[in-house]
């Protein structure tokens, strides 16, 4: 049976990609926004998305699959509605990052790499996130930082998280 639906960005995505190609010399220069494009809209780059972006930029689909998995913030594989993206750099590691690490998978009951059975939690361990000074710290969704973490710190947020119905 033939996909009724294939992947394909929404008008007004496809609309926002043509003006973020319009500010660059290449199709190729466009790609990491286009892909942050996708993974917003389909919430993780698939082999399908990747595929789908090499058609709509006219670019090899190699190319394409190279890029995404070489950038940790690209998503492979779904990701839960809470992202928690905790940097183990030497710096965070010296800092109590290994401690964060274990508060949140036994809280959770996940370890890095995984996203609890209900779909709410994704636990990531990554790389430089550019607050040494500031360390342990998480990252949330792309979009907010936590910084000078303790146990405590990690379980109020958490708890939070939980609570939040969105």
């Amino acid at each position: 049976m033939a996909d009724h639906n294939p992947i394909q960005f929404s008008e007004a995505t496809l609309r926002e990609y043509h003006e973020v190609l319009g500010r660059y010399p290449t199709r190729q220069a466009a790609l990491l926004p286009t892909l942050w494009m996708a993974q917003r809209e389909f919430g993780w780059i698939s082999d399908e998305v990747e595929d789908y972006v090499s058609r709509l930029m006219e670019l090899p689909a190699a190319h394409v699959r190279a890029v995404v998995s070489f950038y940790t913030m690209f998503y492979r594989k779904p990701v839960g509605r809470w992202h928690l993206e905790v940097c183990t750099n030497l710096p965070c590691r010296l800092r109590g990052a290994e401690q964060i690490v274990d508060c949140i998978s036994r809280k959770l009951g996940i370890g890095p790499g995984q996203t609890t059975a209900d779909g709410k939690f994704s636990l990531t361990e990554v790389e430089c996130l550019a607050s040494c000074g500031t360390a342990p710290m998480l990252q949330l969704n792309h979009e907010r930082y936590y910084e000078n973490l303790t146990p405590q710190s990690i379980d109020n947020l958490v708890d939070e998280l939980a609570r939040r119905g969105d």
